[in-house]
C-alpha cells in the first residue's frame, strides 16, 4: 500500500533506515521498522501549522485501501509480545541492566573490551564476569488456562517466589497464554516448569525461547 503512495523504491529500505519521504503529498520522516516485530513502517508527519489536517488526511488516505485496517493497542501488544520484543516501564527500566534483560546484543564486543567505553561499564561488565546479575528475563507459556498478567508472582517446585511476569496476554498465532518474566538464574533454563497463581489457582508455565512467532525484519538487498 504505502509504495503506491511514494515515488521511491521501498524494496532499497532495509530494516532499520529512515529517511525523509514524501507519503501521498505529505511531506514525513519514514523509518522501515516497527513496534510490532513484522515487517512495515512508522510514519511521522512534521508538527505545524495544519500537521492535524495533514495527519487526518493521510490516515484517511491509507484506509481508503481495503487490505489496510486499523488496529489498537491490544493488537499491537499482543504482537510486540509474540516477537519478544521489551515494553519499557514494564521489561525494561532504569535498573535493569543489559545482562539482566539479556540484551547484550547491544553492546558490541569491541566496547565491552574498554572498562569506560560506555555507560555503566563497571556494573555490567561485572555481572558478565562474576556472573552475578540477580534476574534474567525469561519468556514462558502458560501451559493451560488464563494468561497470567503484569505483577504475577512466578513460584518455584517448593512454592517460594523466584520472579514476577512483566508482560503477559493471550496469543492469537499459538492460541495459549505467553509472557516475559525476571526470574532468579537458575530457573531460566529453557524446558523449567513453575507455578503462577492466577484467579485464585496456581497454574503451570514453561519457561521457553523468544521469539514465540519468528520475527519477519526485511533485510534489504
Amino acid at each position: 500500500m504505502l509504495q503506491r503512495l511514494v515515488t521511491e523504491d521501498l524494496a532499497q529500505m532495509a530494516f532499520m533506515s529512515a529517511k525523509p519521504l514524501t507519503v501521498g503529498g505529505v511531506d514525513c520522516f519514514v523509518s522501515r521498522s516497527g513496534y510490532t516485530g513484522e515487517d512495515g513502517f512508522e510514519i511521522a508527519v512534521p508538527k505545524g501549522t495544519g500537521a492535524e489536517h495533514q495527519v487526518v488526511g493521510l490516515w484517511n488516505t491509507m484506509l481508503s485501501h481495503e487490505e489496510v485496517w486499523p488496529i489498537g493497542l491490544g493488537a499491537r501488544d499482543s504482537l510486540r509480545l509474540e516477537a519478544g520484543l521489551c515494553l519499557y516501564g514494564n521489561d525494561l527500566d532504569d535498573t535493569t541492566s543489559p545482562v539482566e534483560g539479556t540484551l547484550l546484543w547491544c553492546i558490541a564486543k569491541t566496547r565491552r573490551a574498554d572498562p569506560a567505553g560506555f555507560v555503566g561499564a563497571e556494573r555490567i561488565l561485572s555481572e558478565l564476569k562474576n556472573k552475578s546479575a540477580s534476574r534474567k528475563r525469561a519468556g514462558f507459556v502458560v501451559n493451560a488456562g488464563a494468561p497470567a498478567r503484569e505483577g504475577t508472582e512466578i513460584l518455584g517446585p517448593d512454592g517460594t517466589v523466584v520472579g514476577v511476569v512483566t508482560s503477559g496476554s493471550f496469543s492469537p498465532c499459538l492460541k495459549k497464554g505467553i509472557g516475559m518474566c525476571y526470574v532468579k538464574p537458575e530457573f531460566n533454563k529453557v524446558g523449567t516448569e513453575l507455578e503462577v497463581p492466577v484467579r485464585k489457582k496456581t497454574q503451570k508455565i514453561t519457561i521457553t525461547k523468544m521469539p514465540f512467532v519468528p520475527q519477519s525484519y526485511y533485510r534489504g538487498p
